[in-house]
């Protein structure tokens, strides 16, 4: 769910938007992995040290471990000044997903579903409304789903990135090295990726949304390979446009790759 399932959130790829020269490739490489490795450490560390915290508090009426409660009982012991700065960097992490999810969204929904597709001939300033109104709707609608969240924290990332990474993972990962990914292909993983993730929080029929998530990730992956070779491939002559940008050459340093020998 955490590290596949980044791979399929759409706000990544605007990340990649970003890149200007294969210095800056070779920066971002260095400075993500250490970051992954902090956060990453810095989870499993922290689920470890949490046994050794224990209070009465911790436990609902059942007996069972109230999981939520364990970093914020951590947290009292700590000096206010730096309770102050970790509640300031989890709003700022908080808010950072959240603006690139729905400025993500608005703009996808807007530019490449509802513009010529749904709305004839949609000027600019119309789009810039349109968006506008539609971040305002995901604000909402996060703001109603968090009025009645799940009863541990985790359940509710598994519903958002299992339908979003669920939607989106297969056909972006497939998308970028075969042609022969369609259409339908992508309909299809959307329509599992969201329809297992929804049906979930309505039936319930996997107990875990954790797990619902990783299965809506797992099912496009099965799904746009299935559904690709049974339905029709784009037309050659748009595929080879495409792929165009692979095929073209470029010019590096004999230490960065060596000549293709003739034969």
């Amino acid at each position: 769910m955490t590290s596949l399932g980044t791979w399929g959130l759409p706000q990544m790829v605007h990340k990649f938007y970003a890149i200007k020269s294969e210095k800056a490739i070779q920066t971002g490489m260095i400075v993500s992995t250490a970051f992954a490795v902090v956060i990453s450490g810095g989870c499993y560390f922290l689920g470890g040290f949490g046994r050794l915290f224990d209070n009465p508090s911790l436990y609902n009426d059942q007996g069972a471990v109230i999981y939520d409660g364990i970093i914020p009982f951590m947290l009292s012991s700590l000096p206010d000044i730096l309770i102050g700065v970790v509640i300031v960097l989890v709003l700022s992490a908080s808010m950072s997903t959240l603006s690139s999810l729905v400025l993500t969204s608005s703009s996808t929904l807007t530019l490449d579903f509802l513009k010529d597709n749904i709305i004839k001939n949609l000027s600019e300033k119309r789009q810039l409304l349109l968006m506008r109104l539609l971040i305002v709707f995901f604000i909402v609608l996060s703001v109603v789903l968090a009025l009645d969240p799940p009863t541990f924290i985790a359940q509710l990332m598994g519903i958002s990135w299992g339908a979003l990474a669920g939607a989106f993972l297969a056909p972006f990962l497939y998308g970028l090295y075969w042609k022969g990914v369609t259409k339908a292909a992508v309909w299809a993983s959307f329509a599992a990726g969201i329809g297992i993730t929804v049906t979930n929080m309505i039936w319930n029929y996997i107990s875990s949304p954790i797990n619902a998530g990783a299965i809506a990730m797992i099912a496009g992956l099965i799904v746009v390979p299935a559904v690709s070779l049974v339905t029709p491939k784009m037309k050659k002559e748009k595929t080879d446009e495409i792929f165009a940008c692979y095929e073209e050459a470029v010019t590096v340093k004999r230490k960065t790759a060596l000549p293709v020998e003739e034969k």
